[in-house]
Order: C-alpha cells, then structure tokens, then sequence
C-alpha cells in the first residue's frame, strides 16, 4: 500500500492540542518535529561536543511540525478532507494565532493537484437499503429501487465513504419520514441533510462552522434539485452564538451531529432545545475508544440510546430525548 506524507505546521503551544485533536479523526501515530526541543538541545550548556554539524544547528529555526500518514485510498482521502477541515475549524478559533499557521503540506503532491486527484477515489456506491451516492463526473445507472443522491464534495468533509458518515445515513434513513423536521448540525458538505430530504424529510436547517462548508452545501443541495423554500444552511458556532441558537428554532424530530467527541460532549446541553419530547438524536465522528463518555454525557442530559453501530474504530450512535 502506497501511503500519503501530511507534515502539518503549528507551533510548540499547539503540538498537544493538535495531536489530541487528529487522535479524535482515528488516527494514532505521529511524527513531532518541536523547534523549542532543538533550541533546548543547542543551549545545553553541559553538553559533551567538540562539533555540531551545521545541518543540525540549522534546525534552531525550524517549524515545529506533526507529520501523519495515510493510505492512498478512498478512506485516506476522507481523513485528509477531515484533517483539512480541522486545521480550518482551529484557525477560526485560534484569533490570536497562537498555534502558528496551521497548514497542511502533503510529500510531492501541491494543493492544486490534490484538488483533482482525490476524484479517483469517489465513485459512486450503496449505503443501507435506500441510497446510491455518486459523484456528478460518474455516469451509471442507479439500482434499483435506491434514492440517488449526487454530492461534489470539494474541500469539505462529507462523500459518505468514511464510516463515521456512513453508519450516520444507516441510523437516518428508517427514521425520515413524511414531514420529518431535520437539523444537521456541522453539515460539512451538506450529505446528511440532503439524504434526510431525499427520503422524505419536509424541512432542513444545516450549520456549519466554516464558511466553505455553508458554500459546498448549498451547491449540493441545488446539484439535487431540493426545495429552496424548505432548507435553510447558516455557518456559525452554536457554542458560542445564543442568536444562532434562537434562530435555528426548536421543535426538530430528528437531529444529526456528525463531528468529533469533544464537541458532540460540548453540544449535549444544548440538544434538548431543538429536539421535541421523543424526538431522535443520531451522533457519529466518534473514534470507538471515547464512544461510552461521549454516550454518558449525552445520555446525562436527558436521553436514552436506543441503537448504536460501529465499523473498524469509529462509532454512531442512536437516541431518544427522554
């Protein structure tokens, strides 16, 4: 198996909160290149040597970086759309640019080639019993009986090939049905509020934190032919904005929170205000290590599990507002 090198650079404030952050995207191992270490090194004052080669004195000006590997293929490629749209989330957050510039470099492939050629990697599939998801540049005739849902990704997270997307759209799709009031909480590229409408759903509000995800969603969501007048898409913070949180309402029968621990276990308080009494909680992005506090903390505010389904360390999960 060929593998994709991904040097990310930060600065040494931002190596431990970066590394818990991807240890949240599944992945576990690292490579961590820390300027503060080099300098600590080469001011050692009661250091043994002669000589230090000038290539290693050339690293007291070094980046601090976090190198990961991933798999060239169609789940490497959704981890690195995650691992792009985290940087993204973290350079909103970090107003003070106390984590340096939070850029990703992947190993002889330049940003604009990687735009293309992640493209080899989607190609159209089934999901559940009633989907068939396909990029708009594959042709191909659609299974019988299955709802085709066309999604152009581009640089935000969401082709349905990660398993934390896919569980999500298995646990979804027996729950929609007519007039069914959806949220799609960090809608990335808007797939989980458009499947939800595809299958039924009567309305549809999306958020998202970044900018570019609101974009994308709403192209996908026009690519499929869905009512303007019955989806809203807004990007902002629902963790720190009380007019957001009052403008995207109460009432829902189904909620859909696709993102990673920490935040689903900031979000659980605020769930019941959207949720009616009995209405259904679908959470997924969690790796399988945090599944049982993630659950713990939601079940704590007012909810009962009812399914859950996991795949190859990733987990989702099912609930009822009690």
């Amino acid at each position: 198996m060929n593998w994709w090198q991904v040097d990310i650079y930060t600065t040494t404030a931002g190596i431990d909160i970066l590394c818990s952050s991807l240890m949240d995207l599944g992945i576990r191992g690292f490579s961590i290149q820390d300027a503060e270490d080099f300098n600590e090194f080469l001011e050692n004052k009661d250091g043994k040597w002669d000589y230090i080669d000038e290539d290693l004195m050339g690293l007291s000006n070094c980046e601090s970086c976090v190198t990961i590997y991933l798999p060239e293929d169609s789940q490497g490629a959704e981890t690195l759309r995650m691992v792009k749209e985290l940087l993204s989330r973290m350079k909103s957050e970090d107003t003070e640019k106390v984590y340096g510039r939070l850029e990703a470099e992947l190993s002889g492939i330049c940003e604009e080639d990687w735009a293309n050629n992640w493209k080899q990697y989607f190609k159209p599939f089934c999901v559940g019993e009633k989907l068939y998801i396909k990029p708009s540049w594959e042709e191909g005739s659609c299974p019988d009986g299955r709802t085709i849902l066309e999604i152009d990704p581009a640089s935000s997270f969401g082709t349905g090939q990660h398993h934390t997307t896919r569980l999500c759209l298995e646990l979804l799709e027996n729950e929609v049905s007519e007039g069914t009031k959806l949220l799609d909480l960090g809608c990335g590229s808007g797939i989980l509020f458009i499947a939800g409408m595809l299958l039924g759903a009567e309305k549809a509000f999306a958020v998202d934190i970044e900018e570019n995800a609101s974009r994308i969603a709403k192209e996908n969501a026009e690519k499929n032919a869905l009512d303007e007048e019955k989806y809203t898409i807004c990007c902002g913070n629902i963790l720190s904005d009380s007019e957001l949180v009052e403008e995207i309402g109460t009432g829902y029968d189904i909620i859909c929170a696709n993102i990673v621990a920490d935040v689903l276990k900031a979000m659980a308080p605020i769930f019941p205000k959207f949720l009616r009494e009995n209405g259904t909680l679908i959470i997924s992005g969690i790796i399988s290590e945090r599944k049982d506090e993630v659950v713990d903390t939601v079940v704590a505010n007012g909810f009962e599990v009812i399914e859950e389904k996991e795949k190859e360390g990733w987990a989702a999960v099912k609930l009822v507002r009690a």
